[in-house]
Formats: C-alpha cells, sequence, structure tokens
C-alpha cells in the first residue's frame, strides 16, 4: 500500500533530508504501511464469522474487537509519541452528512468505548486491537491513521482498504442478540432456504436462494441503504434499519429494488414464479445504479428481504401465511357481500383473502416500547397498504399481535388483521343496507410456516401470532383489537342456524392437466326436514384473492332429512378451466343458499390449487471441486397443451451468478431431458436450483442436493 503522508504542524516537511541522525523520536512518526489482516481465513473474517462473504475486504461485526498491523518508519515510542484512529462513514452515491469516530489509543481495552491497543511490537512494526461499540452504526468505514510525534501529525488514509462493520447477533449488548448458535447459525449465516405456498391443505415448498454472501451483495445492500435517505446515525438502529429495508425492496415510491406486478402480462420483465433467489435481482439493481427490477409478487420481496437483513447480520427468516386477509379498511374484518340473489357482488368486495402471503420475521430488542415486545418482528416489504407515507409495514412485536395491542407500533392492526379477522358475509336488503347473515370466526390466518432449524422441515408457528381459535385468551385479543377498529361492534349472529355447509378435498389435491374433484358436505343438525337451492361458483384467482373470471356456476336443489349429512360430489374438468388459469393456477369455489323453512343463508368459500409437477435433478457421478461435472434434469409436461418458448434458469453450486438456458417448445404430455455441465468451486453440501419460466405453466422448480469433495 503506497504511504499518503500530510504534514499539518506548519513544521518541516516530513520528506525533508534529516542533517545529522537524530534520536528516534526527534524524526517524525512516519506511516509505511497498514495490514488490515482481511484474509477470508484469516482470524478477523474467522473471529467475526464474516469468511463466507465474497468480498476481500474486512468485514467485521460491531462490539468485537478486531486486529492490524501498522509499519512505522521507525520504532513506535510510547513516551513520546501518540496514535489514533480516524474512522469515517459517509455516504457514497448520495449528499448527506456522515459520521466521524475518534479511536485513540490506551493502555487497557474498556467495554463500550471505541479505543485500541498494542498488543504486539516487533521492531518498526505494532499489531492494535481495536474495540468497537454494540450499537455501532453499520456500513462502509474509511479508516486513516493518525500518528503524532515531537515533530508533528502526519496522517495515513487506509484508501481503498475500507472496513465494512455489521449488526452482531453473537454480541451481548448487540441489539439483534440471539443467544442459540444453531438459530445464528440458521438465520443468519444459511444461504439457502425454503418459501411455503399454495393454500393450507396444498402447501407447496421452493427452495430459495438467499445469496447474501455472494459477490457484489454487501454493496449492494449498502447502496440500498444510501437510498434510504435516513441519517447514517439511524443505521444503528435495527428498528429503523428494517423498516427502511421493509419501503426500499418495493419500488413503489423510492425507486427500490423490484416492482410488483400482480397482472397477467410480465412482459420486459422475469415472471415472478422463475425466480429462485436474490442474488441477480440484487446486483441487477446494483450495476444499474438503482433502476428497478422487474417482476416481483410476495414471496420474491421476502426472499429479497431476507437476502439484505440477513446479508447485514440481523436474524432473518421467512414466513408464510395462508388465508391471509387483506382488511383495506381497518375494520379488522374481512367482508364479503352478497346481493339478494346469494351471488357475490364483485365490485363492493375490496377485502381480499389472499391463499398465502409471504413476510419476514426479523429479531430484535425494541427500547421504543413498553417491555415484553422484543424478539420475533414482522417486517413486509410486500406494497399493500401505504405507513405513514410510504409502501412499507413493520417491524411489528408478533407478541402484540397475539395479544391484540394493536396501539403498539408498527402497523399492527393491519398484521393483526391478516392473521385473526373474522371473516363476514353481508347480504344487501332491497332499501340498499347490507344485512350480517354469516361470520367464519376461524378461516384467517391458517398454518402459519416457516423452515425448521438445521432441516428441510416445516414449522408451523401459528401459535406465536393467536392462541388456540375459540380459547378465551383469543376471543379477548380479538375484542381488544377490535376496539381500534373502523367498525368496534360486535356482531349478533341470525338465528336458526341449523344447518352447515362445508367443502372438502380428497387427498392432495388436483393436479394441473387434470380434473378437480371436491365435495360439498351438508348437516342438517334439526330434528326437521330441510330444503335449500345452493348456488355455486368456480371462480379462477390470483393468489392475492382477486378474481379474474367465472369458469363455471350452477345450482344445486338439496333436501336433507332430520339429522342426515349429505355429501355431494363436484368436479372441475380440465377442458372447462384450460383456458382461464393464470398463474399459481389457484380456484375458489364459493356455495351460497338459503335454507327455505328457516330463511337461514349458507355461505361459504374454498381456495384451492392445481399442483404443478417438479423438475427432477441428478448429478451424474462424483462431484469435485474444479473438475467437470454433469447433471441432468428432467421434466414431464402434464398439459395437452404446446409449451413455447421455455426457458429454464440454474443457480446455487457456489456460483456467482444466473445461468440460462433457453429449450424452446415442449410437445404436449411430452417429457424432455436436459444435460448441463459445472465446475464446483466449494467444497460441501451445495444445493442446485432449477426453476422453469412459461407463460402456460408457471411454479414449475427443482432443487438437488450435492455434496462436493474437496480435490
Amino acid at each position: 500500500m503506497s504511504s499518503s503522508n500530510t504534514n499539518t504542524t506548519g513544521g518541516p516537511s516530513a520528506s525533508a533530508p534529516p542533517a545529522a541522525t537524530p534520536a528516534a523520536s526527534d524524526t517524525p512518526l512516519t506511516v509505511h504501511s497498514v495490514d488490515l489482516l482481511k484474509s477470508k481465513d484469516g482470524p478477523n473474517r474467522r473471529e467475526h464469522r464474516t469468511e463466507a462473504y465474497f468480498s476481500d475486504k474486512l468485514i467485521i461485526r460491531r462490539g468485537q474487537t478486531f486486529q492490524m498491523w501498522i509499519e512505522f518508519s521507525r520504532p513506535f515510542n510510547p513516551k513520546s509519541d501518540r496514535l489514533q484512529l480516524q474512522l469515517k462513514l459517509e455516504p457514497i452515491s448520495s449528499r448527506g452528512t456522515g459520521i466521524q469516530i475518534s479511536v485513540p489509543l490506551v493502555d487497557v481495552l474498556e467495554d463500550d468505548r471505541w479505543e485500541m491497543k498494542i498488543v504486539e511490537q516487533k521492531d518498526k512494526r505494532v499489531r492494535l486491537a481495536v474495540n468497537t461499540l454494540p450499537n455501532a452504526s453499520i456500513g462502509r468505514y474509511k479508516v486513516t491513521v493518525e500518528s503524532f510525534s515531537p515533530k508533528g501529525k502526519l496522517l495515513y488514509p487506509c484508501t481503498p482498504n475500507d472496513v465494512y462493520m455489521l449488526f452482531n447477533p453473537w454480541c451481548e449488548d448487540d441489539a439483534v442478540y440471539l443467544d442459540n448458535e444453531a438459530e445464528r447459525k440458521e438465520y443468519v449465516l444459511n444461504s439457502m432456504g425454503k418459501i411455503y405456498y399454495g393454500t393450507e391443505r396444498q402447501i407447496g415448498t421452493r427452495t430459495w436462494n438467499f445469496a447474501q454472501f455472494e459477490q457484489d451483495i454487501l454493496e449492494a445492500c449498502l447502496f440500498l441503504l444510501e437510498r434510504g435517505q435516513v441519517a447514517m446515525t439511524e443505521w444503528r438502529d435495527p428498528v429503523i434499519v428494517s423498516r427502511m429495508v421493509s419501503a426500499l425492496v418495493n419500488s413503489n415510491d423510492d425507486y427500490g429494488v423490484l416492482m410488483g406486478n400482480w397482472k397477467d402480462s410480465y412482459e420486459g420483465g422475469t415472471s415472478p414464479t422463475a425466480w429462485s433467489g436474490s442474488g441477480d435481482i440484487l446486483r441487477q439493481y446494483y450495476k444499474s445504479s438503482g433502476k428497478p427490477v422487474k417482476f416481483a409478487q410476495c414471496w420474491v420481496f421476502a426472499g429479497v428481504t431476507n437476502s439484505v437483513l440477513r446479508c447485514l447480520g440481523i436474524p432473518t427468516r421467512c414466513v408464510t401465511n395462508f388465508s391471509s386477509a387483506h382488511d383495506t379498511d381497518l375494520s379488522l374484518t374481512t367482508d364479503i357481500y352478497i346481493d339478494e340473489k346469494l351471488e357475490i357482488i364483485k365490485d363492493k368486495t375490496s377485502d381480499s383473502v389472499w391463499n398465502f402471503h409471504v413476510w419476514n420475521e426479523s429479531w430484535m430488542t425494541r427500547p421504543d416500547l413498553p417491555a415484553g415486545y422484543g424478539g420475533w418482528q414482522v417486517v413486509d416489504s410486500t406494497p399493500q397498504e401505504p405507513s405513514q407515507g410510504s409502501y412499507r409495514c413493520g417491524p411489528t412485536p408478533v407478541s402484540a399481535i397475539r395479544n391484540g395491542q394493536v396501539n403498539l407500533k408498527f402497523d399492527t392492526p393491519f398484521v393483526f388483521a391478516e392473521v385473526n379477522s373474522d371473516r363476514i358475509y353481508w347480504q344487501k336488503k332491497p332499501d340498499g343496507s347490507f344485512s350480517q347473515v354469516n361470520v367464519e370466526k376461524n378461516s384467517i390466518g391458517q398454518r402459519i410456516s416457516t423452515k425448521a432449524v438445521g432441516s428441510g422441515a416445516r414449522v408451523d408457528i401459528t401459535h406465536l401470532y393467536k392462541y388456540p381459535e375459540g380459547s378465551e385468551e383469543e376471543r379477548i385479543a380479538v375484542e381488544r383489537a377490535s376496539r381500534f377498529g373502523s367498525k368496534p361492534t360486535l356482531y349478533p349472529s341470525p338465528t336458526g342456524n341449523d344447518v352447515s355447509v362445508e367443502i372438502v378435498m380428497d387427498g392432495a389435491g388436483p393436479r394441473v392437466g387434470g380434473d378437480a374433484k371436491l365435495s360439498i358436505i351438508l348437516k342438517n343438525k334439526s330434528s326437521n326436514q330441510r330444503t335449500a337451492s345452493l348456488l355455486y361458483e368456480v371462480m379462477v384467482m390470483y393468489y392475492t384473492g382477486v378474481l379474474k373470471a367465472t369458469v363455471k356456476k350452477d345450482r344445486i336443489p338439496v333436501t336433507l332429512k332430520p339429522q342426515e349429512t349429505k355429501t355431494i360430489p363436484w368436479t372441475l374438468l380440465y377442458k372447462e378451466y384450460m383456458n382461464h388459469l393464470v398463474d399459481q393456477g389457484a380456484l375458489m369455489l364459493t356455495v351460497t343458499g338459503r335454507v327455505n323453512e328457516t330463511r337461514q343463508i349458507l355461505a361459504t368459500q374454498f381456495n384451492f390449487r392445481l399442483s404443478t409437477p417438479d423438475l427432477i435433478i441428478t448429478a451424474l457421478g462424483d462431484a469435485v471441486v474444479g473438475k467437470e461435472l454433469t447433471v441432468k434434469i428432467t421434466f414431464q409436461n402434464p398439459l395437452s397443451q404446446v409449451l413455447r418458448n421455455v426457458l429454464f434458469r440454474l443457480e446455487g453450486l457456489g456460483m456467482q451468478s444466473i445461468r440460462k438456458i433457453p429449450y424452446g417448445d415442449v410437445d404436449k404430455l411430452a417429457m424432455i431431458t436436459l444435460t448441463e455441465k459445472f465446475v464446483p468451486t466449494v467444497a460441501g453440501s451445495q444445493k442446485l436450483l432449477a426453476s422453469m419460466d412459461c407463460r402456460l405453466l408457471t411454479q414449475v422448480h427443482g432443487v438437488a442436493d450435492i455434496v462436493v469433495k474437496p480435490k
């Protein structure tokens, strides 16, 4: 490293030749070189658990010491020489004020202070241990060494060797401290994860490459934080950083990373179901200097948010909520409106129930809230509703959602309604007003799921969000929350409820290309005969609960004997839905009816999906670092239609970017095989991910676990 010394005392120039050989302390103390000990397998990166980052810079975690060597022009004399480090955090790509920190040299290091001490001295070289604060702002610091001697002060900038400082879940005084090593490995250091989708009865799984250690990702994350236009002094607080990231991952109002698209066309971008990792998305954004990447839906927003927060050192996981309510009027209820003929009034029903919705949870203390609300916080970057003028959501304490404490920040009423609201059916009366005809108390917020620590299993964490349905605590939480809602009433239920209706599905449910078979089950709990006319309507639906088109509707007359349970088989043929499918292949069956004898209104909805085939990935032979490996990928088209312009995308296996393979057309019902060659670069257990990009058939992906042997 070239020396860059500046004399700031106004005395003789630092490079003036000495008149005679003076005593050591009579010559200036000039820094010749600085070694930040930044190698990946060196003690700094190992002790700070940052050796997995691709970058060759010094990456450290706050609240922990790091070491460095300085070589001077002569031996350092503790009696007459002084030494200080200047650390400067300043914006790289935007205007704004930075932070400057002076780190003095001391004899004994004390906690919670910026300090350094000499731990070894060898001739003209000294090794320093430098103490950082557990609440320091994260970011990229420029380092300057200041050396003082009786001859004056000299500055040595360590450019371009900057120091990257991250949050530290291993440090007890850090707000993101997590006391379980297995959880830290999963929620901070694991670069692969699982994201769940589908419906609560048909849960699908896809592997996601968070890629938080890959080339350019750390730089991209810090570039993103600068776009947030929040003072760098606030970069110390995980509450502010996570809230900022939830706004910046969507592009709605701040030129963030991803543009959402829930329409039918993805022209000019990538279909959300074709992504299988965050690396390419963040690199594209960074290299285009902040041009939003097209396109995303909730699991892509959550995958990228997970990557950014893990990269910065905040323990974070992806969480899927099934039957997730989108409460547009903050009534804390999900309202469905039907007319006098029992048909859904589509333009009045603005609340929607998403088949699934993926968000994140991050682990941190909440000193801004009463005691007891630290721990997991919901952070959601999918743009659904503005919060304080910007599309963002969280951090919301999971414990506040569980207790119905919707007055605690941030955005607790919205998240509470996503997991807890009652689904209420309203019927239009002749005078134009609406009366409540049915309440479903436990249809919203089902089988809330995340990946297990240390394995690929799915864990149900619904109990963290709400007490058991129907329990006293659960009703208290809902009633406490409803007092803050825009319709704070407890609704009376209609009398004469002696007939029930439910829809059930056999086994794992229908597959795309096949017929869908369900059953409508009616129970007469009275000792009298009951008759009714049922109206069923099956609609194609985006996974967000937005309806696209009616596929089929009809009426079924029903007669029930006293105490009778009747099962009515119901089938939707492939040829009836084949031209209507949208992404995710989601359908909703609505059944409504009126019992003639009691005027009781029957109403229920059932979401189901048509599951897709997997890509089967097989490694041929052993995988060895530096040696070519052949991998076979097979796929069978389940449709009696030709798939046009099929593109396959591969990532993982230590690759630093995505490999795209344009395949062309796949004939109806055809089986195809691709063969690809790779040269693994990293030993150990690796994953290879594949996804298929095709307009007609989405959500097709696969994963293989490949153990790569060292050379």
